[in-house]
């Protein structure tokens, strides 16, 4: 094990989010403080509704097959400690992890980053077991590379940058977490994460994570990925500037997608909840986004279930081109609730069609539906304004039918 002593700098104060009150992060201004109150001194009682098991993640017709997008490893909350490295963390050294394995990794520091860099065909697992990191301008984990990271969460983690990130050399590092690899966060523990001016995850591969309770405070996005946000399960309470989930990829009009299978998400963003190039996949679980500009968009916006409820300023849900995808909104099962504020607002609107095939929903809009093209209600039940339809009107601003 390599350590690099790194240069003493001034000492920021911690920024305190409690997880058991969701209080708010110094600097991340009212929209925290909102979402903190509304959630204080509450416990979620929901639970999960998960496929048995991951195959069961194969639906015909859909928009992609998600039965091989978790591996068996992925969905394991428990690490295997038989052959484990313990390291306990020192304030203002960096940790350096150069070889394959299972890393334990506990202390509470200051000015310290855990940095990953192995072979293209390796796999590391870091186990945090009540650990603390606050750092003033780096991330407090650097995965430069590697096959596969995993990061598994036991007991009560906290990690921050409270300034600016410094890049490292070319690589503009930007997030509390930054990986250039595939990362997977999963574990029984819990993780609270701030970062003042910039991402809280950032992974330029797929980002996974299948367990675990995070409450993120973040100026830019919560989590970013280049290639997929792909979510099993996990508790998630997150506060946000930018985006609370965003996946772009500038390279490949394929990627840059989001996939959630389950878990219970509590969300503020001041941009958009939900947010891919791509498309939008939602099989299961409980979003409850309490405010946004848009509540959920990509190219094509596929809802198979799950119990969604959106309060927006722009769009609920937004279908846009963005990638060589059919433009679609498509809902075949679910809860869906959905209420817009006032003026130039659309409960549902696609550059494209929308198809509602199943499912409850529930819009509450001066404009519950725009599409340019095609907008079929096949099955489920549709309530807008009160009042249960049978077919979908759409209509521009002011209630007048667009022709």
């Amino acid at each position: 094990m390599k350590m690099k002593k790194i240069i003493t700098i001034m000492i920021i104060a911690l920024l305190a989010v409690s997880i058991t009150a969701c209080t708010s992060a110094e600097g991340l201004g009212s929209i925290t403080e909102t979402l903190a109150e509304t959630h204080t001194g509450t416990e979620s009682s929901i639970e999960s509704d998960l496929p048995l098991t991951y195959s069961t993640l194969s639906i015909e017709g859909s928009i992609i097959d998600a039965s091989d997008l978790f591996t068996e490893r992925d969905l394991e909350q428990t690490a295997d400690l038989s052959e484990a490295v313990y390291i306990e963390m020192e304030s203002n050294f960096d940790i350096s992890v150069e070889n394959e394995g299972v890393y334990v990794i506990t202390g509470i520091v200051e000015n310290t980053s855990i940095i990953v860099e192995v072979g293209d065909e390796e796999k590391v697992q870091l186990v945090f077991e009540d650990v603390s990191i606050t750092n003033e301008d780096s991330p407090a984990i650097y995965i430069k590379s590697g096959d596969k990271i995993f990061l598994n969460l036991t007991g009560s983690n906290v990690m921050m940058v409270t300034g600016a990130f410094e890049a490292d050399g070319e690589t503009n590092l930007d997030a509390v977490i930054f990986s250039k690899s595939d990362i997977v966060l999963n574990g029984t523990g819990s993780l609270e994460l701030v970062s003042s001016q910039g991402n809280g995850i950032t992974s330029k591969d797929d980002l996974k994570i299948t367990g675990g309770t995070y409450v993120i405070g973040a100026s830019l996005d919560a989590l970013e990925a280049n290639d997929s946000i792909r979510i099993y399960d996990g508790d998630f309470t997150i506060i946000t500037y930018k985006d609370a989930l965003h996946s772009e990829n500038e390279e490949d009009n394929t990627l840059g997608y989001i996939y959630i299978a389950g878990g219970t998400f509590n969300i503020a963003a001041a941009d958009d909840a939900i947010r891919a190039t791509t498309f939008v996949r939602i099989d299961s679980g409980t979003i409850n986004i309490e405010t946004c500009s848009e509540g959920i968009e990509g190219t094509y916006v596929e809802i198979n279930g799950g119990d969604i409820t959106i309060y927006a300023t722009d769009d609920g849900i937004n279908a846009t081109a963005k990638s060589g995808y059919d433009v679609v909104i498509e809902v075949n099962g679910g809860a869906i609730e959905v209420s817009m504020a006032s003026g130039d607002t659309d409960g549902f609107d696609s550059n494209g069609s929308i198809y509602i095939n199943g499912g409850t929903i529930d819009v509450t809009a001066n404009s519950a539906f725009d599409a340019d093209r095609t907008a079929e209600l096949n099955d489920g039940i549709v309530i807008v304004n009160g009042q249960q339809i049978d077919q979908i009107t759409v209509t521009a601003m002011g209630g007048v039918r667009k022709r």
